[in-house]
């Protein structure tokens, strides 16, 4: 069987857009944001976060909420330089 360029690039499995697949909605919206109003900068998000964690009384859901993103911040910032990608590269796609 002979296939096209186009349905070979198909069938080839792409692990990061397997990964980005699997992610939950707030992982997509943390992506999203950290394109959209950080300019593609996880560092710039987190600091943003950190400050406002810092800033002063906070409910303790919306304190919790944003430890919980930190978290994500730092797991997706690691995948992303040990992989050498972008996961906003597969916003397109979802």
């Amino acid at each position: 069987m002979v296939y096209t360029k186009q349905e070979v690039i198909i069938r080839v499995s792409d692990p990061h857009r397997d990964f980005f697949q699997s992610l939950s909605e707030e992982d997509v919206t943390l992506i999203l944001l950290r394109d959209e109003l950080y300019l593609g900068a996880w560092e710039e998000m987190r600091l943003d976060l950190e400050s406002r964690l810092e800033s002063g009384p906070v409910i303790f859901e919306l304190s919790e909420r944003i430890k919980e993103d930190l978290g994500r911040i730092e797991d997706f910032e690691e995948y992303e330089k040990k992989n050498d990608i972008n996961l906003g590269e597969y916003l397109e796609e979802s």
